[in-house]
């Protein structure tokens, strides 16, 4: 089998969500030994000729060709506008192995001029899937101006590609619902979770100690909820608690942001895996207040390192957070976020721990990508 893996980066030459899953998808398929051809960018350091985070036997399967995205002076609309440049040079790249493929996976906007063409009859190919991560455009915009940009800019190229796809990949959970929203067929939408590697799975939690552990992981993003958090962290110091409490923030904070007390600790952006999966491992809560998400893959990562997570209920984070498995709230409100955090406060060590241990049992039953990727081969074999 060979498929085309038309993407917006891989990680880590390009840092994301969407890129971490391009990553393990094309690592995986590569050990099942199915033929990929990788079409990319890069925007870090390394050397991407070199694909040296894949093995030598993954690597054997795998075919790259590197399309640099198009820059311009930045104007209204010209992330959209390089994103369809960008998808007519991969068009010109991949148009003379089309009949090679046996599947193409496009993500966001990296096929939308390959879908065009093929929904015009001006081509024929194989089955051609999209996947959008989380249809953030279609969820609720923290501020005024975000909105406007998913109305005027983001909707209308969103929507057009999702009906012309022969496929449209969601994550499940509410994403499915936005998905038929905007028209697409049920019998065009193939639901398929994110995942983590198995040896990444620990084997067991660390139970809560006389302090409760929360964490924050990410980038000072509007979107993340990170605003509304503060806020919540900042109530809840005020008032006089029966234990003690720690929120650990690690990521690019700005120390403008910092909330000064002895009980908020900040870490930085950490990128050495095990310093990183050290501290998670510490912590009992991830929060994860967003405004709108995919299947974040920081709560894969934590419910893997054994902690429960208290989350909005945004996206398809209701496939991986439910009462057995951690806390969720309907939305990123500072009042939620504080009540909720006080409730985690005032349960006790056992319900907290079980929670934890829901959590890691329920990654390791259904989120591995070793598993994902055979449930990936059998969706792709129907069409």
């Amino acid at each position: 089998m060979r498929i085309a893996l038309i993407t917006d980066g891989i990680w880590p030459y390009v840092l994301g969500g969407m890129q971490k899953h391009s990553y393990y998808l094309c690592k995986y398929l590569a050990q099942k030994k199915v033929y990929v051809d990788l079409y990319h960018f890069n925007q870090s350091n390394y050397d991407i000729s070199k694909l040296e985070f894949f093995t030598e036997a993954e690597k054997a399967f795998i075919t790259s060709t590197v399309i640099d995205f198009p820059k311009s002076l930045p104007f209204p609309g010209h992330y959209i506008y390089n994103s369809y440049k960008h998808s007519k040079l991969i068009f010109n790249s991949v148009k003379e192995k089309l009949p090679s493929y046996d599947f193409i996976y496009s993500k966001g906007f990296t096929g939308w001029y390959l879908i065009n063409q093929k929904s015009e009859n001006k081509i024929k190919c194989a089955p051609i899937g999209v996947k959008f991560h989380g249809y953030e455009m279609f969820q609720k915009p923290p501020n005024f101006k975000i909105k406007l940009q998913h109305i005027f800019l983001l909707r209308n190229p969103v929507k057009s590609i999702s009906n012309k796809a022969d496929v449209v990949f969601s994550y499940g959970g509410k994403i499915t619902e936005i998905i038929k929203s905007i028209g697409v067929a049920s019998n065009k939408i193939v639901e398929l979770p994110s995942g983590v590697e198995r040896d990444s799975v620990v084997a067991d939690i660390k139970p809560v100690t006389d302090t409760i552990k929360f964490l924050f992981l990410g980038r000072y993003e509007r979107r993340k909820g990170i605003e509304e958090l503060i806020i919540a962290i900042s109530d809840v110091l005020l008032i006089e608690q029966k234990r003690k409490v720690e929120f650990h923030f690690i990521g690019p904070i700005p120390s403008d942001k910092h909330l000064q007390n002895k009980s908020v600790i900040y870490h930085g952006e950490i990128r050495d895996k095990g310093k990183l999966n050290g501290l998670i491992k510490n912590c009992d809560v991830l929060i994860c207040p967003s405004w709108s998400e995919g299947m974040p893959n920081v709560i894969l990562e934590a419910m893997a390192n054994g902690l429960t997570v208290l989350a909005t209920d945004v996206g398809a984070v209701n496939v991986l957070v439910n009462k057995n498995t951690g806390y969720l709230i309907d939305n990123s409100n500072s009042v939620e976020i504080k009540n909720c955090i006080l409730q985690i406060i005032n349960s006790s060590k056992e319900e907290i721990n079980t929670k934890k241990q829901n959590a890691l049992n329920s990654i390791k039953e259904n989120f591995v990508w070793e598993k994902l990727i055979e449930i990936f081969l059998k969706l792709i074999s129907k069409n």
